[in-house]
């Protein structure tokens, strides 16, 4: 691994110094182009061309020329330095393929490693999954029994706005009873106690109510924390069995023989 690092990071060093001897190469062939141009449009001028004119100072040396030596060193200087380069590059090339075939069955052996794992981990993630599938199966069905519960304890509340109705009319009505009418009897006393057992089921009804409610809740938070878990699970599954296996199976480890022997290069269809 660490001759495949140090091969990796002299090979990045080459493709920078290849760029750079490119870049001035380019540069250097842009510039002598433009010259060129320049001369051609220099040479085709005479007495009779048009925008001739004088110019002042003309007969002078420009302070960043160069002289016809250093012109010539430094085109050669590119070539040689791209030259040099080139041959490091053969040169790197042919210690690449020597690591590549070092490591070739090395990458194969790890390669059936990680199958075994990726099968393995792919077992366990869908039995997690599916024991998951069956609890949340099972939180359905509370929440469905709660949520009939509900159904049921509003249903009942919701009967005791009647007798609760008659109940406070009755009072109410018997209070214009004239005089000595106004009497506090067995009936007066039946129906405060009626209002008290109707207004204390109620409430009590009321307070199941509630308690269901927040079961209900909770269930409903449940259920949502085993969907979003049972979807984490399915992408998991997705993206090993899905994506990466097939993607791993079309990876070529070699280029060669039956050996198991580094043919050097890399294949056109390698997924790099």
């Amino acid at each position: 691994m660490a001759l495949l690092t140090r091969t990796l990071e002299e090979t990045t060093e080459q493709i920078r110094l290849n760029r750079s001897a490119k870049y001035n190469l380019e540069k250097d062939l842009k510039d002598k182009f433009v010259a060129l141009t320049i001369d051609d449009i220099c040479f085709s001028l005479n007495n009779n061309s048009p925008n001739i004119k004088y110019s002042e100072n003309v007969v002078r040396v420009e302070p960043n020329s160069v002289s016809l030596e250093d012109w010539l060193d430094f085109s050669n200087t590119n070539v040689e330095k791209a030259d040099k380069q080139r041959n490091n590059s053969l040169t790197l090339k042919a210690l690449v393929d020597r690591v590549l075939s070092q490591t070739a069955n090395d990458l194969r052996k790890q390669c059936d490693v990680v199958d075994t794992a990726f099968k393995n981990g792919l077992k366990e993630t869908k039995d997690a999954r599916d024991k998951l599938a069956v609890h949340l199966a099972k939180v359905m069905e509370e929440i469905a029994s709660q949520e009939k519960n509900v159904t049921v304890l509003e249903k009942a509340i919701l009967d005791q706005e009647g007798p609760a109705k008659v109940a406070h009319t009755r009072l109410e009505t018997r209070t214009y009873r004239p005089n000595v009418e106004l009497c506090r009897d067995v009936a007066q006393y039946r129906l405060i106690k009626e209002v008290q057992d109707i207004t204390h089921n109620v409430a009590r009804l009321n307070e199941t109510l509630a308690q269901a409610q927040v079961e209900l809740k909770g269930l409903n938070r449940r259920q949502l924390a085993l969907q979003e878990e049972i979807q984490v699970k399915e992408n998991t599954i997705y993206i090993d069995e899905v994506l990466c296996m097939p993607m791993r199976k079309s990876i070529p480890l070699r280029d060669g023989d039956d050996h198991g022997e580094w043919a050097g290069g890399l294949r056109p269809d390698a997924v790099c």
